[in-house]
């Protein structure tokens, strides 16, 4: 794989792929994907809000002034992979259904008020110093149009595109984006580079499952959700992180411990340089709440207290 500079900005993968970098790949600044063939486009992701999707709209423009993004892959249901769909008009977006219903759960309004929100103290400082750069006024929720269950095989041109879901995971429905004969996947968030992975949705062994996955296809060139572009050993990393948290805190959970005694308690080692470590409350409550047969999904705000602590 040829290295790719972690830039801001569209670089060319080969083989009609591109990827879009944000740096530094911290909360919200995501990346997303471009594959071009025949007449047309198909973009993997917009990004958090209407600024920064307008400026990669422009900046793919060398490409799809000719080929046009007549389709939309949404990867998953947080903010940062469709807070700008509404710019993308004229193409088809299709996400797994289970993303497409919860992201109707996700209504980026309640975090452009809860931005706002007087007195919150330690979690609004948390709030800002995550999300302070965005601008979520003007996003209008736009849901996908095309929803599948298991696989897909999308074309583009003569290219075929697979859409391969293996949530829930980071959240209920998440999609990896293969490129075949490219040798190139589009993961979405089921990998952070350089930054710690959010557990959501989990269980963190369906997301281990989704690390094998990508390890055997026959890819050369990996497209994180977040962080620079990388190859299987950036997912084998991903991986090694995530089965080691399940297996820490399945010990502390045995003995009693507390969710947040517990993500303190845990040592994270070669883990220990990636961004947003706190991140590590989140899974282990995930995690905890996996053990207890607790199905309902976490509560943001308490899950964002939690990671304010720890920051």
């Amino acid at each position: 794989m040829a290295q790719i500079p972690f830039d801001k900005g569209l670089h060319e993968l080969g083989n009609g792929t591109y990827a879009y970098l944000q740096p530094d790949g911290s909360w919200g600044f995501s990346n997303a994907g471009l594959i071009a063939d025949g007449d047309r486009s198909l973009l993997v992701d917009t990004l958090f809000d209407l600024k920064l999707t307008r400026q990669m709209l422009e900046a793919m423009q060398a490409v799809t002034r000719a080929r046009p993004i007549r389709t939309l892959v949404n990867t998953h249901s947080n903010g940062d992979p469709c807070g700008g769909n509404q710019l993308v008009e004229e193409a088809e977006i299709v996400a797994s259904r289970a993303c497409a219903e919860e992201m109707k759960e996700l209504d980026p309004a309640v975090l452009a008020a809860l931005m706002k929100a007087d007195g919150l103290g330690e979690l609004g400082e948390y709030l800002t110093s995550c999300f302070g750069s965005f601008d979520f006024e003007g996003i209008t929720l736009t849901p996908p149009t095309r929803t599948f269950d298991g696989e897909l095989s999308l074309h583009v041109g003569a290219r075929q595109v697979q859409l391969i879901e293996v949530g829930p995971a980071h959240t209920r429905g998440d999609v990896l984006a293969l490129v075949p004969n490219a040798r190139t996947v589009f993961t979405g968030d089921i990998l952070f580079i350089d930054g710690t992975p959010i557990v959501w949705a989990g269980p963190l062994s369906n997301w281990v499952a989704a690390c094998d996955r990508i390890l055997a296809m026959d890819v050369e060139t990996v497209v994180p959700g977040h962080g620079p572009v990388t190859d299987k050993d950036g997912v084998r990393q991903v991986r090694d992180y995530l089965s080691y948290v399940d297996a820490e805190a399945t010990k502390r959970h045995e003995v009693g411990m507390g969710v947040e005694e517990a993500a303190r308690d845990i040592a994270l080692g070669q883990f220990s340089t990636w961004g947003e470590r706190e991140r590590i409350a989140v899974n282990v409550h995930t995690k905890y709440r996996e053990l207890d047969g607790d199905s309902t999904p976490g509560n943001a705000v308490e899950l964002f207290t939690l990671m304010s602590k720890l920051a």
